[in-house]
């Protein structure tokens, strides 16, 4: 039943022009502020603690969110669209060394990206711009299997490979070690065995530590890559600085504490400056250090 509506929603979706897309993720995003009151709650008490800012500011950028997150989430449908002249038209690149660099570097590559601005055009620009054999966009499995399908067969396009994260470890390391490019989104809160704890937003957080310690097994360069969405619509193709693993001192654990901790203050730093663009209904802080949990006996 669910896949006959699925499918049925992504041939409607798939036939709609990009900015009816976009209307369409505003208007969901409305209608999901109204029927969800506890993510509705969560994201305006997240802004408020985390940015200091009273309540009316803090319901106002959460709706805000609430639309921008369902507009990117409605961006997957456009997503196997994306070509060049999308890129010309409605892209800009501020650092356009940056992206060159990213482009001619024949180190092995981990994109780290978040829940923030457009992030679903990115395995479309991944399979369009990275000129390398081996390329794969790493995500989490909907819980919804009918769901999963249908997303990893809208981001999956002839050389891009969509892994699941918890099962393509061994891929992932494959690739990367044969100069490939593997993306990742890092701003997901984790398990307490998949995490390395580290301040976010103010408060400590538990950062997923899979994508620093293959870029360190694999002397990968980290390439913090966001896409902030503009009016128009337009966007705005935002490459943080790059991060070298090949050179870093230390032990293993050391140096997947530098790797995330830059991919993390990177995405803080996009978050402070377009708090709207990101997926504030999230738990983030949900998973905590062990010494904050209390022992009931």
């Amino acid at each position: 039943m669910f896949n006959l509506a699925y499918e049925a929603a992504v041939t409607l979706g798939c036939a709609m022009s990009f900015e009816n897309i976009e209307t369409a993720g505003g208007l969901l995003g409305r209608v999901l502020w109204t029927v969800l009151p506890a993510r509705r709650r969560l994201a305006t008490q997240a802004i408020a603690e985390r940015l200091q800012l009273g309540q009316a500011q803090a319901t106002d950028l959460a709706r805000s969110s609430f639309q921008h997150s369902c507009r990117a989430f409605l961006e997957l449908l456009f997503s196997p669209r994306l070509d060049w002249r999308f890129i010309h038209d409605r892209i800009e690149i501020p650092y356009p060394e940056r992206l060159a660099a990213l482009v001619a570097d024949p180190a092995p590559a981990v994109i780290a990206g978040a829940h923030f601005g457009a992030w679903e055009l990115g395995s479309g620009l991944t399979r369009l711009v990275l000129p390398r054999t081996h390329k794969a966009v790493v995500v989490r499995s909907n819980r919804d299997k009918a769901l999963n399908e249908v997303m990893i067969r809208l981001r999956q396009r002839p050389g891009l490979r969509v892994l699941e994260h918890r099962q393509s470890a061994f891929t992932i390391a494959k690739y990367l070690k044969r100069g490939g490019a593997c993306a990742f989104l890092v701003d997901h809160n984790c398990r307490r065995d998949e995490a390395i704890f580290l301040p976010f937003l103010g408060k400590i957080a538990a950062v997923n530590k899979g994508p620093a310690l293959l870029a360190v097994k694999t002397n990968a360069t980290v390439w913090p890559v966001f896409f902030v969405r503009k009016p128009g619509p337009r966007y705005i193709l935002h490459l943080s600085e790059p991060f070298e693993t090949a050179s870093l001192a230390g032990d293993t654990q050391e140096r997947v504490a530098a790797v995330a901790t830059h991919y993390t203050a990177a995405v803080e730093a996009m978050v402070r400056a377009w708090p709207e663009q990101w997926l504030w209904m999230h738990n983030r802080w949900k998973t905590r250090p062990l010494e904050e949990v209390s022992v009931v006996d």
